[in-house]
């Protein structure tokens, strides 16, 4: 089963890698965008499947709110005035929203924080793809490509250090398989595969003393990423985030650690870079 699995994960990637590399190195930024907007409306419907069960409506409309964050941050990224806007007044459509469709009282508290942070947390985080793409310059593609590899070999130094090394658990709680072993090799994959690749091959411009901190801090962020997704499954009591994605799960299960690296690696070109 693991192995079947495994075959299916490496077909996936095949398929999809090149083509995501095609569109984020050949197409127009908002080529790209487009891409990130419908990625964040199939995460966002997964995400409010599992924090607001049983309506439908207000899954779509949470959904809608998000790609709505994306959309916000991809015209008016750099005026502070619609960004405070953004953040004073989710929380309060999020709250009217269970005002309107009560729903179970009990879960009243968790739909108002999950409909309030959702769309932050999820279409914050891959809007920051869409503007690494447009805001980076030249390099902004390279950048790009900086964040996947800091996350996808992560995720695979992870995975198979905690397959045949991992004897300590890392956080049972939360995630029961991943380890203290395999949270070691993913990040010393994301190093390895992420920051020194991007100098010596695709990023040159990256000094590799700042390529090695964003590896070391966005890479161990990412893990914890990775286990605040398993930590909102576990919770309601389920595996995978969805299924559109073959032998990955949902869109939420691929995206957990990118969310954080996209992030880390934006603030880095912006702030740092300038």
């Amino acid at each position: 089963m693991a192995k079947s699995n495994l075959a299916i994960r490496f077909l996936t990637a095949v398929v999809a890698g090149p083509m995501i590399l095609a569109l984020i190195y050949f197409g127009q930024p908002w080529y790209f965008a487009i891409f990130i907007a419908l990625a964040t409306m199939v995460g966002a419907l997964e995400l409010f499947a599992m924090t607001h069960a049983d309506d439908k409506a207000s899954q779509v409309i949470c959904a809608l709110l998000t790609v709505g964050v994306v959309g916000v941050l991809w015209q008016w990224g750099g005026n502070a005035k619609v960004l405070m806007a953004l953040i004073l007044l989710l929380p309060f459509a999020s709250m009217l929203l269970v005002l309107f469709r009560l729903g179970e009282m009990r879960t009243a508290a968790l739909r108002v924080a999950a409909g309030a942070f959702g769309p932050l947390y999820l279409g914050g985080g891959l809007a920051s793809l869409a503007l690494l793409r447009r805001d980076g310059g030249a390099d902004g593609p390279s950048f790009v490509l900086f964040t996947f590899m800091l996350s996808w070999f992560s995720d695979t130094g992870a995975y198979f250090a905690g397959r045949f090394l991992g004897k300590h658990k890392l956080y049972e709680a939360v995630s029961p398989k991943k380890t203290i072993e395999g949270a070691v090799g993913g990040l010393g994959a994301a190093i390895l595969g992420g920051a020194v690749a991007a100098h010596f091959f695709y990023l040159r411009s990256l000094p590799l003393v700042d390529g090695l901190v964003l590896a070391v801090v966005a890479g161990a962020l990412g893990q914890a990423g990775d286990l605040g997704e398993s930590l909102l499954k576990r919770s309601v009591g389920v595996k995978d985030s969805g299924g559109i994605v073959p032998g990955h799960g949902g869109i939420l299960d691929r995206v957990d650690a990118l969310l954080v690296t996209g992030t880390l690696t934006y603030l880095y070109v912006i702030w740092v870079r300038g």
